[in-house]
Parts: C-alpha cells; sequence; structure tokens
C-alpha cells in the first residue's frame, strides 16, 4: 500500500477524491505560480517598476513555459522551495535583456502562498457547492419523510419518540452554519500574498503598497499586508475543514446506528458485503465518514503546529503545512460525496415506539 494513503488505487477508491486531489498536483501548483508571476510582471508595468516590452515577455514566457521537472524536483530537494528554480528555468525562457525582470523583488513565498490561494479560491468554490447540494438532499429529505416517527437515543439508549424531522434538523443546521462560516471567512483567505524578502515590501522601493493593490486586482485577491509569519488564515480554513468533516462524521455515526437490524430506523439503498457473512448489507458509507472525520480531527492539530512560526519565515512550517493541508482538503471533499451518495439513497422507517412522536 502506498506511503500517502490518499494516493493509493484502493485506499483511495474509499477515502479519495480526484476532482479535489487535481487542485493540490504538482501540475495545478505550477499553473497557478505561473499565474502569479505573469500577473506581478503586468502590475510592476502598470506601476513602472518594469518596462512594457519586459511584462510582454515575460506574460509570454509564462503562458508557454515547459517546465524541466526533474530540474524542479532537483531544486525542491536542494532550496526545500521550488520558486528558485522555476525562477531560474523562467528567466531562461524570458532571455535577455528582459530576464532580470522576473520574480523582481519578490521572494518565494509570495508565490508559493498566493499561488496556495488562488487554489484555495477553487477549492472553496467546490465545497461550497457541493455543501448546498447536501444541503438541499436533506431538505428533500426531509419533506418526504419528516413525519415518520422515530425514537430519540441519549447515551445510547432509547429516550423519547421525535420525528426524522427532528433528526433531520441536526445534521442541515450545522451544515448551513458551515456554509455561513465559509462565506465569512472567504475576504480573509482569499488575500494577496506580497511582501519581499523579509515581509515589508521594502524590495519594492516605495511602490510596494501599490503593486500589491495592482497585484491582487489582477488576480481578483484581496488586498492585505503581508502575512508571511502569521498562518492564522489557514490555521482557521483548516479548523473549518475539520468542522465539516466532524459534522458529517456525526451524520455517519447516526445512520450506522440507525441502520442496524436491531433499530433498523433508515433503510440505505446499498451496502457492503461480507467474505464471510453473506447476508450482511454493511453501512460503508457512513462508516467511512465517520472515520474521515476523525483522521481530519487527528490532522488538524498537525496542522495547527505550523502556526508556531518563527520569526519572519519558517522553512519548518512552511513544509508542514504543504504536507496536511492537501490531506485535510481532500478529506473534506470525500466526505461530502460520500454523505451525499449517502442521503441520495436514504429512506426512514417508522420506529413502533415512535409512532406516537
Amino acid at each position: 500500500m502506498a506511503g500517502d494513503p490518499l494516493s493509493s488505487s484502493l485506499l483511495g477508491a474509499l477515502v479519495g477524491d480526484g476532482e479535489v486531489a487535481a487542485l493540490f498536483s504538482d501540475e495545478a501548483e505550477l499553473a497557478a505560480m505561473l499565474r502569479v508571476e505573469e500577473a506581478l510582471a503586468q502590475a510592476q508595468a502598470e506601476i513602472g517598476l518594469i518596462g512594457e516590452d519586459a511584462a510582454f515577455r515575460i506574460v509570454e514566457a509564462c503562458r508557454t513555459f515547459v517546465p524541466d521537472w526533474n530540474g524542479l524536483a532537483t531544486g525542491m530537494s536542494r532550496d526545500g522551495v521550488v520558486v528558485p528554480e522555476l525562477v531560474r528555468q523562467l528567466r531562461q525562457a524570458v532571455g535577455e535583456p528582459y530576464e532580470r525582470a522576473v520574480h523582481l523583488g519578490a521572494t518565494s513565498q509570495d508565490v508559493v502562498d498566493t499561488g496556495l490561494v488562488l487554489r484555495l479560491r477553487d477549492l472553496a468554490a467546490l465545497l461550497a457547492g457541493r455543501i448546498a447540494a447536501l444541503v438541499e438532499t436533506l431538505r428533500l429529505l426531509k419533506r418526504r419523510d419528516g413525519d415518520v416517527g422515530l425514537v430519540a437515543h441519549t447515551r445510547m439508549q432509547q429516550a423519547l419518540p421525535f420525528t426524522a424531522a427532528d433528526k433531520l434538523d441536526t445534521w442541515i443546521q450545522p451544515l448551513e452554519r458551515h456554509e455561513e462560516a465559509l462565506r465569512e471567512m472567504e475576504p480573509r483567505l482569499l488575500t494577496l500574498q506580497l511582501g519581499g524578502p523579509i515581509g515589508n515590501r521594502g524590495s519594492f522601493h516605495g511602490h510596494g503598497d501599490a503593486l500589491a493593490d495592482a497585484l491582487a486586482e489582477r488576480l481578483g485577491l484581496a488586498f492585505a499586508p503581508a502575512w508571511h509569519s502569521q498562518r492564522d488564515r489557514i490555521g482557521a480554513f483548516a479548523a473549518w475543514l475539520s468542522l465539516v468533516s466532524g459534522t458529517l462524521g456525526k451524520i455517519g455515526q447516526d445512520i450506522a446506528l440507525m441502520a442496524q437490524n436491531e433499530v433498523g430506523q433508515v433503510r440505505l439503498a446499498s451496502g457492503g458485503g461480507s467474505s464471510a457473512m453473506p447476508h450482511k448489507s454493511n453501512p460503508v458509507l457512513a462508516e467511512v465518514l465517520v472515520a474521515l472525520a476523525r483522521f481530519n480531527a487527528g490532522l488538524l492539530g498537525t496542522l495547527h503546529q505550523a502556526l508556531v512560526h518563527e520569526n519572519e519565515r519558517s522553512g519548518a512550517a512552511w513544509t508542514l503545512e504543504w504536507l496536511i493541508l492537501p490531506r485535510m482538503a481532500e478529506t473534506t471533499g470525500a466526505g461530502l460525496a460520500k454523505a451525499q451518495a449517502l442521503a441520495d439513497g436514504l429512506r426512514f422507517v417508522p420506529s413502533a415506539a415512535g409512532k406516537g412522536a
């Protein structure tokens, strides 16, 4: 089995999400970084830091760039970040007399972080769409089955009669709060990173804020002071990912318990088989939601270690984010996809003890 569980073709079929994973592929990261370098050159020409001819040539080179992937991998291993080797290759592609105008005044973290934010924008839109679809499916289920009488359980014991609508509200309402939280977070999350070598924009010779404003506008991001060592934006988004997974895990846990033969409060469209007991239909999708929730909860604690970001830049904290954030994103995406499939085939069954609800 692969060292990264999400890259395993077998385990990935159970817990992976190819659409989310594609946003964190090498190709997607490179495309985002080239978009940043392109927009940086255009913005610098706009405010007079480089000539229009230089910007035109850089844009042309970015759009036709053919990377030496082996060289990029070697550079990543040597420098701990891919941008120095990328800039070397890009300058070579631009050629004289404009090669020195490439990446002028910027630092590697400006390009990597802004490229990440561009991809997080796509991720946020994808996940928001999935949450909205899931909420709508659950609302339709509530309209259809909401009057079905069930028995509530507290501390794993039968409590009092209630309805399927009561149960569904405990699933829908937190998802609605997650939708709202993401909308509120996006203006803070989707911000430009541009600080230059030590984060004070001093390398742009008094034009740092004007350049940042022009670059943010070109990329469709919010203007903000440099946040090289201030990783609360990433930490907050990771926490949101874990909260979404946790809500989906609660839904999965509820369904798994309600689908037990001796409880029988829900029926699933399909289940998993057993190699030894052919009569069984296991609630696989529900179980996966529980596992993904616990996985993301564990990853969140590790991701938040990257908030301990020494001085003006930390290679260790930065690398930790690269290791963890893509896994958290894919885990959340997979959970939403599994939850949607589960909800699509879910049906509530009246409980004998709950008929008086």
